[in-house]
């Protein structure tokens, strides 16, 4: 376990089980989906999420070993050579995007291949630029369940997908920024640019927030557009959404950072997390006619 633990690392397991989630989400929403056929889906998202994190992390190792939070990950620390991280990472994208078209299909595969691209090619980029990479990095949360949805059979620019894309979108703002609360500081000694460097931490607390509750009202209007039918799930959906912005008033105070910052990190995860539950236990119980 000791020799698979930097691997693991490399993959950020967590990242990539949520992007599989996300998948299996918009595969639950098609109607008359066949349900045995949302594990392909999932775990060739998985593969797919785990190779481009991998990949990530050699393209910014040097950046990872000037900061603190990321200096122990396996290639500043050493624990991995460049070469077999590079080796691993293809090995699980080429893997990911074959399987991905055998599981969901030609459009799910290319729609992976975008996914890919946008984020190891263009934010990873834009990272070094702009403090305002986020914002078309968001581009990339979208995907997995736009990949899910059409290898169910559904349209690729149908509302009800777009709706729910929308969401994870809005999500991934706030998620990166919450992060930068916490280490702007390390973003800059690394010679990154960040929001630190053009906001005070009050204003970026505030612009964060009202990200937060756009996310949180792109959930509520999810019914507008078919993706969610029941009165119950919706009913369930209203204070989940109040819960998340009556957390988010925090980051209005005057010191929007520390454990504040970090809790409602956590917190916005959870809220995503509920939306994509209620969206899956809806449509596995109760398909569209």
């Amino acid at each position: 376990m000791t020799l698979l633990k930097p691997y693991l690392t490399l993959c950020r397991l967590m990242v990539s089980l949520f992007a599989a989630a996300s998948a299996a989400t918009g595969f639950f929403l098609v109607p008359h989906h066949r349900i045995t056929g949302v594990f392909g889906v999932a775990f060739a998202v998985f593969l797919l999420s785990s190779g481009a994190s991998a990949l990530n992390q050699y393209q910014e190792r040097d950046l990872d070993a000037r900061m603190e939070r990321t200096r122990n990950r396996p290639l500043p620390s050493g624990s991995i050579g460049a070469s077999r991280a590079v080796a691993f990472s293809l090995a699980l994208v080429l893997a990911g995007l074959a399987f991905l078209a055998y599981a969901g299909g030609t459009k799910a595969m290319f729609l992976g291949l975008f996914a890919l691209i946008w984020y190891n090619g263009l934010y990873t980029y834009l990272k070094k630029t702009t403090a305002f990479a986020a914002v078309p990095g968001a581009v990339v949360g979208m995907v997995p369940p736009a990949i899910g949805w059409v290898s169910a059979g559904g349209a690729l620019f149908d509302h009800r997908i777009a709706a729910v894309c929308f969401i994870f979108f809005m999500w991934q703002i706030p998620h990166f920024w919450l992060l930068l609360l916490d280490h702007g500081e390390e973003y800059e000694q690394a010679g990154l640019p960040s929001l630190t460097q053009v906001m005070s931490r009050p204003q970026i607390g505030r612009v964060t927030f009202a990200w937060i509750v756009a996310a949180a009202i792109a959930g509520l209007s999810l019914p507008l557009y078919g993706s969610i039918r029941s009165p119950v799930v919706y009913m369930l959906l209203i204070p989940s959404a109040g819960w998340l912005i009556w957390s988010g008033k925090t980051l209005t105070g005057k010191r929007p950072d520390g454990p504040l910052s970090s809790v409602l990190f956590r917190r916005i995860n959870i809220y995503l997390l509920l939306v994509m539950s209620l969206l899956s236990l809806e449509n596995i119980f109760f398909p569209n006619p």
